[in-house]
């Protein structure tokens, strides 16, 4: 049995509780589909703990933002948030980030943050047609941040959903969790005002975490 998690963003105080739950369910083996970073203002703390953990990641497009000093064209607060990111991370966290893989296949589960054609920042739209093109048939991506299990045919696709920022209208954390046949989805509620303290210390104003208390439902990506 293993757990699956992505998006992160910087959120640490549900990456705790997310943790608490997977840690609950006696799982040990996790792993984490890209977007450690961007967002929220504790990106650190979520890179130390997975670190420590040893849980086994993949690149997302906010972690190659940071790790590359690339901007997002597609976002000016994006922008901003990573620029904090960048004075602030620890140099032992960035050699950690430049060093993830694109790509990992684990017990026959392709793994990635965005999608086949583009593995750090494809918006994947799961559909039979989409995946009767790639090889294999376990699959699994982050970066859209809504949760979802399909099955076509032989074929089953899981997004586990975000840990920091959900954008399905349910403000809990999402993870999921994938049993050797079958992908279960949970949830687990946090406290979204201890993130909006935190980013309003670091400079950074309701604009920037105001979403998460709707489920970032009509975020623009």
């Amino acid at each position: 049995m293993i757990a699956i998690i992505s998006d992160i963003h910087g959120n640490f105080i549900a990456l705790e509780e997310v943790l608490k739950r997977i840690d609950a369910q006696g799982i040990s083996e996790i792993y984490c589909l890209g977007d450690t970073v961007g967002y929220y203002s504790q990106v650190n703390e979520c890179c130390d703990e997975l670190r420590r953990r040893n849980i086994h990641c993949v690149m997302g497009n906010h972690d190659w933002y940071l790790a590359s000093g690339t901007d997002c064209e597609r976002s000016q607060s994006v922008r901003k948030c990573m620029h904090y990111h960048r004075r602030i991370i620890s140099d032992k966290n960035r050699e950690w980030i430049l060093s993830l893989p694109v790509t990992m296949n684990v017990l026959g589960i392709s793994m990635l943050h965005g999608g086949w054609k583009n593995p750090i920042d494809e918006y994947v739209e799961p559909s039979k047609e989409y995946f009767e093109k790639i090889k294999g048939n376990i699959f699994v991506s982050g970066h859209t941040h809504v949760q979802r299990v399909e099955q076509y045919a032989d074929k089953i696709y899981c997004n586990p959903g975000s840990v920091g920022q959900p954008r399905d209208g349910d403000q809990r954390a999402a993870y999921a969790v994938f049993d050797g046949k079958q992908f279960v989805l949970y949830r687990v509620p946090y406290d979204i005002d201890q993130v909006g303290r935190l980013m309003e210390k670091a400079g950074f104003d309701s604009y920037y975490y105001g979403c998460l208390q709707d489920g970032a439902k009509n975020l623009h990506r």
